[in-house]
C-alpha cells in the first residue's frame, strides 16, 4: 500500500466568512483529488488577516505533505498570499520581468492600461516556481520546501480550475502514480426521508459493507454515496440498490432531479408547461438552468395572484371564492397551462408559504398543492410542510418536480 499523503487545502478570503460567499473550492479539489486515489485531511477558510494567515501556514506544514491555497494572489491592499509564505519560509520576493510582460499583455489585448499595483503579481518567492495564467492577471505558484509542497491558485473559478487542471493535477498524478483512484457511486433519491432512507438500505449496506457510505440530506431530496477503489464492488452495490430503490430513485450518476425529468421527457418526444404560485418561478428555473431545455420545456406562467389564476385556468369567480390553494385549482391551473401552450404535460404548483395565513383561503402555512395534467388525466398530491417561507418554496419545488417524474415514469 502506498504511503497515505496528508493534504490540506486553505481558502483565503474575508468574504468566505460572511454569508455572501461560501467555499466550493475545497468541494471541487477534494473531487479532483479522489479520482487520483487522495484525499482531503483538513480544510479551512480564512479571511484576509496577516498574522492570522501567518500562524495557519507555520501550523499546515509540520502536518501536511502538500497545502493547497486559493485565493489572495490579486493586486488589491488585501491580497497577500504570497507575501505571507515568503515572510513564513523566509524567502524574499523576486520580481519576475517575463510575469511583468504577461501581465501587461493580458491587459494591452483588451485595450486597458495596466494599474500600477498589479505589478505587485509579478513578483514571486525565492525557489518558487510561477504557473500561467492563461485567463487572468494573477501567476499561481508551486513551492517544494524541505520535503513539503506549497500550492498557490488564484480565487476566480475560471481561473483556479484552468490552472488545476493545467499544471496541478498531471504534476500530482506523477507525482503519486501508486495510489488507486477512487470511484463513486451515486444515487439520487426523491421524497424519502435521511433516517427513513438510511433504515431501509440498512441491510444492503451491510451486504455491501467493503464500500465506505455516506447519506447527504437536502430539501426533499437525499443523495446516497458509495466510495470504492474497485468498480465491479461499486457496480454490484448499484444493481442491487436499484433494485430495491425502485422508483424513489431519481438517478444514478451525476444528474439531478431537473435534468432527469427533462431527459426523461425527451426521450419520449413530450413536453412540459409549468403553472406557479408559491414557488415563484423556482421551478422553471430549475429546469432551464439545465443545457437544452427547450427541447421539452415550453414555459409557463407564475400566477400568483386569484386574478392570474382565473385568467390562466378558466376558473369561475365562485370557485375562486373557496380559496386559491386547494387541489380543484390546481388542477385546473395544470389543465390550463397545458391546453395553453400545447404541452403534453402540465404541472401546476399552489400553497401558502407563510409567514400569516392566505387571504384568499383556508389552506394553513405550509400547505402545497401540486398537480399534473398528462396524457391520460390529471392527479394532484398534497402536503404540509411545518418550516419557514424559503423552505416551504424549495422543498415544494422538489416535491413537485418529484411528483411530475413519478406520474411520467409510471405511465
Amino acid at each position: 500500500m502506498p504511503t497515505p499523503v496528508r493534504i490540506e487545502s486553505i481558502a483565503i478570503g474575508t468574504e468566505l466568512l460572511t454569508t455572501e460567499r461560501v467555499d466550493t473550492h475545497s468541494i471541487w479539489i477534494a473531487r479532483r483529488l479522489m479520482e487520483m486515489g487522495l484525499g482531503l485531511q483538513r480544510k479551512t477558510a480564512i479571511g484576509d488577516d496577516r498574522e492570522a494567515l501567518a500562524a495557519l501556514f507555520q501550523e499546515s506544514l509540520p502536518r501536511s505533505d502538500l497545502v493547497i491555497c486559493t485565493g489572495g494572489l490579486g493586486p488589491t491592499f488585501d491580497d497577500f498570499t504570497k507575501e505571507v509564505w515568503a515572510e513564513v519560509l523566509g524567502a524574499p520576493l523576486i520580481d519576475q520581468p517575463h510575469l511583468r510582460r504577461e501581465i501587461e499583455a493580458f491587459f494591452a489585448a483588451r485595450q486597458r492600461p495596466c494599474p500600477p499595483n498589479n505589478a505587485k503579481q509579478a513578483l514571486m518567492p525565492l525557489g518558487s516556481e510561477a504557473l500561467p495564467n492563461p485567463v487572468g492577471t494573477a501567476p499561481g505558484c508551486w513551492w517544494e520546501h524541505q520535503g513539503r509542497r506549497i500550492v498557490m491558485l488564484p480565487g476566480p473559478p475560471q481561473e483556479m480550475k484552468r490552472m488545476w487542471l493545467d499544471h496541478i493535477e498531471p504534476r500530482l498524478k506523477n507525482l503519486f502514480a501508486a495510489h488507486r483512484p477512487t470511484h463513486t457511486l451515486r444515487m439520487l433519491v426523491g421524497s424519502v426521508g435521511e433516517s427513513a432512507l438510511e433504515h431501509r438500505t440498512a441491510a444492503l449496506r451491510q451486504r455491501h459493507g467493503h464500500l465506505e457510505w455516506t447519506i447527504l440530506a437536502s430539501l426533499g431530496q437525499v443523495e446516497l454515496l458509495a466510495r470504492s477503489t474497485e468498480v465491479e464492488a461499486l457496480e454490484a452495490a448499484r444493481r442491487d440498490f436499484e433494485l430495491e430503490l425502485g422508483e424513489d430513485r431519481i438517478c444514478t450518476g451525476e444528474g439531478t432531479l431537473e435534468s432527469t425529468v427533462l431527459d426523461l421527457l425527451m426521450a419520449r418526444g413530450e413536453t412540459l408547461a409549468l403553472a406557479e404560485s408559491i414557488t415563484g418561478g423556482r421551478v422553471a428555473a430549475r429546469l432551464t438552468a439545465v443545457p437544452g431545455a427547450s427541447g421539452a420545456f415550453l414555459g409557463g406562467a407564475v400566477a400568483y395572484t386569484p386574478q392570474a389564476k382565473l385568467a390562466l385556468a378558466g376558473l369561475s369567480e365562485a370557485q375562486l371564492a373557496q380559496g386559491t390553494v386547494s387541489a380543484a385549482v390546481t388542477e385546473a391551473l395544470a389543465q390550463g397551462v397545458k391546453a395553453k401552450l400545447g404541452a403534453t404535460w402540465g404541472l401546476a404548483i399552489t400553497g401558502n408559504a407563510g409567514p400569516t395565513e392566505d387571504p384568499h383561503g383556508p389552506a394553513p402555512v405550509g400547505t402545497s398543492f401540486f398537480a399534473v395534467a398528462g396524457p391520460h388525466g390529471t392527479r394532484t398530491q398534497h402536503s404540509h410542510l411545518p418550516a419557514d417561507r424559503p423552505d416551504v418554496q424549495a422543498r415544494s419545488t422538489t416535491l413537485a418536480l418529484d411528483f411530475l417524474r413519478r406520474e411520467m415514469v409510471r405511465r
